[in-house]
């Protein structure tokens, strides 16, 4: 009987220390044992607006939404970057009119996406000390100290439940956004993004933002990311970093423009991450909710009853302040000059010839009286439908306002240039090139062998070139010959999109005039007023030819 008793008491003990453990690990777990609210929350989210303020769903049917949440839950509201540049409003206030707005709105925190940068790194810090909420990043690095720039989390308490938001800013920030903001007057690079070819360092800066929120008391975090899907981003993509971290409870992502509603991916442990994402220009508002049963789901709202009435009459004064500006008209146009295929709407202005394209090259060619012009597809945001051309429809198409440059450059570096911008080709690269007075062919069976530093500066080309066939004003490109180039100091100067090749050359014209005011002077002085022949195809005048396959 004694060794009976025995028996049992020593059970006894050893389920207890089981019970024991077992309640200890419950309470330390987040997804096992997550913090309850006795109300609904909700994180509202937007992205990629590029101050489309009273567009589609506009910030009006924001300020509704989260009033018609906040009646009988929690709510916050959130922003994954690349909301101050984007459109005429922006640029002419430099982004102060958009964060006025998502103050009014009422935003509680936020992340820069690249075109934050777009107004330069002075201009930037300005505007998030005027911003009542925090900008976040956890990669955004001061090179010097090796400190980040920003808060890399915060937490925000609601309903009794602390929700940990980590900010995540793209490693193509420097060459999206203009490379020379984030260097000092020698040229060498003060800040950076945590960018390496394997990811390892953006990874391991989000873990670290992501732990000490966690430690900080965070029961979920949630990842505002403005890192995008497209492969040409790997490997910082969204996904990439859900893959290689852990702690991650839902990532608000921006950038690609992508429209995911509620994604499923697995993080490192095998354990599923909400991926989520808006659009752009407000088509839909993102909609995270943490029920009181701690679940977590994501849906996307496309339609809104009642648009906020205050918030309406807050943007409609603002743009009454630049309406005149805005539409006068300087010109016209018999034409629809083009980004996207008329045949298929998907935008073509990053892969291949437009008409619009021709026009904003060749307004820079004529008016910098060069021999060569080059414009960025990236930099070429908007159509222009037939009939009047306005200010507005202008600054809608260069809203970044960059300058006219002229720079001499050799043959070989304008193949160079050619190589780099057609390195995506058939997929999306801002870098690719619209061109005037050159004309090339892109052989895209060829791989590219287009090597870049880990910033995406260009470094060299180590095969054979895609770009061939290149022909100056009907001569054969020559190597050694120099040549005049007219851009803009995003891409001759200030080595936008990686291109490295012209930043030491000789500028001729530095600087002198703002992009959509060439605009208007080759549009009003070198056609009359009147955009007709030679744009009238929207494919433009075979100065760029996809080659598809080898020659037998």
């Amino acid at each position: 009987m004694q060794r009976l008793l025995k028996r049992i008491a020593a059970l006894m003990l050893i389920l207890f220390f089981l019970f024991s453990f077992s309640a200890c690990s419950d309470q330390t777990g987040n997804t096992d044992s997550p913090a309850l609210s006795d109300k609904t929350i909700t994180v509202l989210f937007t992205n990629d607006v590029h101050c489309a303020f009273a567009d589609n769903l506009g910030y009006a049917a924001v300020a509704a939404l989260k009033k018609e949440l906040s009646t009988d839950g929690y709510v916050l509201l959130a922003d994954a970057g690349d909301a101050i540049q984007g459109a005429p409003i922006g640029t002419v206030s430099t982004g102060s009119y958009a964060i006025d707005l998502m103050n009014y709105v009422g935003y509680d925190v936020a992340t820069p996406g690249n075109h934050e940068f777009d107004y330069g790194m002075e201009r930037f810090l300005e505007l998030a000390e005027t911003a009542n909420f925090p900008f976040l990043s956890a990669n955004f690095t001061d090179l010097q100290s090796g400190e980040p720039v920003l808060d890399t989390y915060v937490i925000k308490e609601i309903g009794g439940v602390k929700l940990g938001f980590v900010g995540i800013s793209t490693p193509r920030t420097i060459t999206s956004s203009t490379p020379a903001y984030f260097q000092n007057e020698q040229g060498e690079f003060i800040y950076g993004f945590c960018a390496d070819e394997s990811g390892e360092a953006l990874y391991n800066a989000v873990q670290a933002a992501v732990d000490a929120a966690r430690e900080a008391g965070a029961d979920y975090v949630i990842a505002l990311s403005h890192l995008g899907i497209e492969a040409s981003c790997t490997p910082w993509m969204s996904t990439d970093v859900i893959a290689n971290t852990t702690g991650i409870d839902a990532v608000l992502d921006g950038h690609s423009h992508s429209v995911l509603e509620c994604e499923k991916v697995q993080n490192k442990e095998g354990e599923s991450v909400i991926l989520s994402s808006t659009g752009t220009g407000l088509v839909n508002i993102g909609q995270l909710q943490i029920d009181t049963a701690g679940n977590i789901s994501c849906t996307l709202i496309s339609e809104c009853a009642e648009p906020d009435a205050d918030t309406a009459s807050y943007i409609q004064d603002i743009y009454a302040q630049f309406d005149e500006q805005f539409n006068t008209v300087i010109a016209h146009t018999d034409v629809h000059l083009i980004i996207n295929d008329p045949a298929t709407d998907v935008r073509i202005i990053r892969t291949a010839e437009t008409n619009l394209g021709d026009l904003c090259a060749d307004a820079y060619r004529t008016v910098g009286q060069a021999d060569i012009g080059l414009v960025n597809g990236g930099g070429i945001r908007t159509d222009i439908a037939p009939g009047d051309i306005t200010y507005n429809n202008l600054v809608s198409v260069f809203p970044f306002g960059n300058e006219l440059c002229v720079v001499e450059a050799t043959g070989q570096e304008i193949l160079d240039a050619l190589e780099l911008g057609a390195r995506a080709v058939p997929t999306e690269s801002g870098g690719f090139l619209q061109v005037s007075g050159l004309s090339y062919e892109i052989h895209t069976y060829i791989d590219s062998s287009v090597q870049l530093d880990e910033n995406g500066m260009f470094l060299s080309v180590d095969g054979e070139y895609r770009v061939k066939n290149v022909q100056v004003a009907g001569q054969a490109l020559d190597l050694e010959k120099t040549y005049t180039v007219a851009s803009h100091n995003y891409l001759v100067k200030n080595c936008g999109d990686g291109y490295t090749m012209f930043a030491d050359n000789n500028l001729l014209q530095d600087s002198f005039m703002l992009d959509y005011q060439v605009l208007i002077a080759y549009i009003t002085e070198t056609l009359n007023g009147n955009v007709g022949e030679p744009y009238t195809d929207p494919y433009g005048n075979e100065r760029i030819i996809a080659v598809d396959t080898a020659a037998e």
